[in-house]
Formats: C-alpha cells, structure tokens, sequence
C-alpha cells in the first residue's frame, strides 16, 4: 500500500513539474508575467495603474534554482495567488538581447543591463516602490532584492514585507520574517 501511494504521489508532483511552461527563450512562464516592451518607467506607471507593485525577475536558461521556485513554490496557490493580486511581474534573460530601458532613461540589451545593476544570481527578483526618480537606476530604485531561490514560508513573507511596506519600518525583513515563522508556530 505505501508504495502505491508513493507511485501516486511521484505521478502527481511529475506531471505538476512537466506543467510548467517553457518559452522560447529557455525560460519559465507564468501567467502572472507580463510581456512588456521593457521600459521599467512604463512598467512602473502600469503598475501603479493597476494597483500592483513592480517586480522584476531576473532568469537564465538551464537554472535549477528558477526551477525550484517555478515547480516547487510559485505555483503554490497561496503564491500564486498572492504574485496575481499585489504584483506586476516583468522577466528578464540574464543572457537575453531584448532592450531594456532603466528608470534613468538609459537602454541596453538585457544581458548589459543585469550586468549593469550587478546581478550575479538567479533568480534575482527586485521590487521597487510606486515612485522612483528619474535619475535612478533599478538597484538604486528597488526597495528588497530577493537573490536566489528560497522556500515558500520566505518567499510568501517577503512578498507580504513588500507589499505591506515594511521597508519604510524599523523592523527588517529577517526580523520580519522571524516573527511571522513564530507567529505561525514554526
């Protein structure tokens, strides 16, 4: 009997992996991404528009970490459902040609702009806030960078952090996230 469930449940988690869509680009896609013409100033007026905040996600092909988080944690309900209600999500290719245009006007493919903001990871997401300044790049922008894959109890904190704005408080992410783990009884 216990292997029968385990076959079962091997079934379900390989057939939830395998739904994962892959675009041309090598690249995971949700439908929670846009596809926009990479102008983070427009991004961000269609954000605020929305009522969303603005979250860039940086990727590459092959990464096993935007793996984990496409199969293991975005697609939890929970998160998924969170990403669709408070954000506005635009996916660059950490190796991708597409032009990108920074919130200080300047334009480069993505490849140059990731190297340009020092991303190192990925996946790296930025947030930002609903105002930046014209003379500011991305990372100078952002208010939380997320570098790397984390589990569901961070990721759903830190999209929480951001969208209750809890940059602009005394308490930190981590001290956040640590007392919404014991809050939880975690």
């Amino acid at each position: 009997m216990f292997r029968v469930f385990v076959f079962l449940i091997s079934i379900l988690f390989a057939s939830a992996a395998a739904a994962v869509e892959m675009g041309d680009d090598g690249l995971h896609k949700t439908s929670w991404m846009r596809d926009t013409f990479k102008d983070l100033t427009e991004d961000l007026a269609e954000a605020n528009a929305e009522g969303k905040r603005l979250m860039i996600i940086i990727e590459q092909r092959g990464c096993i970490y935007c793996k984990k988080m496409h199969e293991e944690v975005f697609p939890l309900p929970e998160i998924a459902d969170y990403i669709t209600e408070n954000f506005f999500v635009v996916q660059l290719n950490m190796f991708g040609d597409v032009e990108v245009t920074d919130f200080d006007g300047t334009a480069l493919p993505e490849k140059d702009m990731v190297r340009r903001w020092g991303a190192l990871f990925t996946p790296s997401i930025y947030f930002f806030p609903e105002e930046v300044s014209e003379d500011m790049t991305a990372v100078q922008a952002a208010v939380a960078h997320m570098p790397g894959a984390f589990g569901k109890g961070t990721t759903l904190n830190m999209l929480r952090w951001v969208v209750e704005k809890g940059y602009e408080s005394d308490e930190p992410f981590q001290k956040y996230h640590a007392r919404k783990l014991e809050e939880q009884g975690n």
